[in-house]
C-alpha cells in the first residue's frame, strides 16, 4: 500500500510546480567556537553543498542553494537601479552575502558580520522555509515565533484578500 500522497509527491505535475523538495520545520543546533554551523542532515540533503548565506530581513541569516539565491535576488530586486530602495535592497541582499560551501561534515564558518547581524551566540534555530532556510538567534526566535503565533490568522486573512483583488502582499 502506498504512504499517503506519495503518488501525488512523485507525479511529474508536482515537480512541474515545485521542483524542489519543499523545507519545512525548524532545528536548534549549536555555533562552535570557530563560528560553524553545522546545517541539520534533512536541509543538506536537498539544499546541496555550495550554498549563500546573506542578511535576510527581520534581523536573521539567509541560507539558499546558489541557484535558488539568483532566482531570488532576481524576484526581489527586478534589476531596476533606477530608484533609490532598489539600489539599497541591492546594497542590503548582495553586499551582506557570501558564498560558502560546506564540508564534510556539513558545516560552514559563518562570516562574523553575519554573525554580528544576526547576533548568533552559542544557540541557532534554523527555520526551513519552503526552498530556503533561515538562521535565527534563539531568542530572536522565540520572539519572532510569539508575534507569529498571535497574528497568524489575521495574516493568513490578509493575504487572501489581497491576493484575490490582485494587490500585492504587504510586509
Amino acid at each position: 500500500m502506498e504512504k499517503s500522497g506519495e503518488k501525488w509527491r512523485t507525479s511529474n505535475v508536482l515537480k512541474e510546480i515545485c521542483p524542489y523538495e519543499v523545507l519545512v520545520g525548524y532545528y536548534l543546533t549549536k555555533l562552535d567556537e570557530k563560528g560553524r554551523l553545522a546545517v541539520p542532515k534533512r536541509f543538506r540533503s536537498e539544499l546541496g553543498e555550495k550554498l549563500v548565506a546573506a542578511r535576510w530581513y527581520e534581523g536573521c541569516i539567509l541560507l539558499v542553494d546558489r541557484k535558488v539565491w539568483q532566482s531570488l535576488v532576481a524576484r526581489l530586486t527586478g534589476g531596476e537601479l533606477a530608484t533609490l530602495s532598489a539600489r539599497d535592497t541591492d546594497r542590503f541582499l548582495l553586499a551582506g552575502s557570501f558564498e560558502v560551501d560546506l564540508d564534510k561534515q556539513g558545516r560552514f564558518v559563518v562570516p562574523e558580520s553575519l554573525r554580528g547581524y544576526a547576533h548568533l551566540a552559542q544557540e541557532v534555530v534554523c527555520a526551513a522555509l519552503g526552498d530556503r532556510v533561515e538562521l535565527w538567534s534563539k531568542s530572536a526566535w522565540e520572539e519572532r515565533e510569539k508575534v507569529l503565533l498571535s497574528q497568524a490568522g489575521e495574516k493568513v486573512e490578509r493575504l487572501y484578500r489581497e491576493r484575490q483583488s490582485g494587490e500585492h502582499p504587504k510586509k
